[in-house]
């Protein structure tokens, strides 16, 4: 099958999630700048998570540039990551609204972890799809980056029992290490088209 529904439907479905976190943010009654201060955690909360699924967005379009077709179980593969990546504005709205206290950043980052998990059980589906030796196999590697972060955030999940602040820094860590798009898919195709041409 080919793979174009599956790309227009994951960018459909991240657009919504992304409106419906920017809906948490409530306008303010108060119209001086005093009445914005409620509304700080909220937009961090919110920023954090918008650059989070800016991520997976990014990733998950290179990571289909680099992919011929499609199956049910890659369907289905991809439908798992849209549903983890569909409550991140539900732990989002949480943790803002209640100033990032223990259970919410928990529960975030539970979710995050889930995302990961999910997104790395997608990359499996598709390189048992395309083979061990195709481009997105080649360009992936060991996915030192994906193993680090799931670490982070289970470490993250495990500090929020003693201080929620530090796991919404670690958090921020994660976001940062992956905030620069992952151009091994990108360098890959790069060089192989080079190598076509030559």
């Amino acid at each position: 099958m080919g793979k174009g529904r599956i790309e227009a439907f994951s960018d459909g479905v991240i657009a919504i999630i992304i409106t419906i976190m920017v809906l948490e943010l409530k306008v303010p009654h108060d119209a001086t700048i005093e009445g914005l201060r409620p509304l700080l955690p909220v937009f961090v909360s919110y920023l954090l998570s918008f650059i989070y699924v800016g991520i997976y967005w990014n990733n998950h379009h290179h990571m289909f540039q680099a992919v011929k077709s499609v199956n049910g179980a890659v369907m289905w593969a991809n439908l798992n990551l849209l549903f983890w990546l569909s409550l991140i504005p539900f732990v989002t709205g949480w943790m803002g609204e209640n100033h990032f206290a223990q259970w919410p950043v928990i529960c975030y980052g539970f979710v995050l972890i889930m995302c990961a998990v999910a997104y790395s059980i997608l990359v499996q589906v598709l390189i048992r799809r395309h083979g061990e030796h195709s481009l997105l196999a080649r360009a992936l590697g060991n996915d030192f980056k994906g193993k680090v972060s799931v670490a982070i955030y289970v470490i993250s999940v495990a500090v929020s029992f003693w201080q929620s602040w530090i796991a919404f820094a670690l958090y921020v860590v994660v976001a940062c290490i992956w905030f620069i798009p992952d151009r091994r898919i990108e360098k890959r195709i790069g060089s192989d088209e080079l190598h076509e041409q030559s």
